[in-house]
């Protein structure tokens, strides 16, 4: 039973116990690139934060971030969040909505089900 206590403990380490992103209306379709302040201080970023920029070379949303690291969404709202206001990835807001781009919708679903 420890391994599940790890699990349990390991969201609340990485967001040092926030459940809420430091800007509450980063929705998961937000898309997210690495900035070049970011691509400069990767290699003095921590484990995840430091897999987040890696991996936001290439835009993705913030759904897609979750899923490629097996992180559980609201711990990834709450990365992307500090990242952003600490200028290392910069965010950006969809305009029309989901509703008008199904193949995101697909990708966001496709990456959701193989973390499943």
């Amino acid at each position: 039973m420890p391994d599940r206590d790890v699990s349990l403990l390991r969201p609340y380490l990485l967001t040092s116990g926030r459940t809420e992103p430091i800007d509450r209306n980063l929705e998961i379709e937000t898309q997210v690139l690495t900035s070049e302040l970011g691509a400069a201080s990767y290699a003095g970023l921590s484990f995840e934060r430091r897999d987040i920029v890696a991996l936001c070379t290439k835009t993705m949303s913030v759904a897609e971030v979750a899923a490629i690291l097996g992180l559980h969404i609201g711990v990834a709202r709450v990365l992307v969040a500090d990242l952003a206001a600490l200028g290392y990835v910069v965010v950006h807001r969809p305009i029309a909505g989901l509703a008008g781009d199904p193949a995101m919708i697909e990708r966001i679903i496709r990456r959701l089900e193989a973390i499943s």
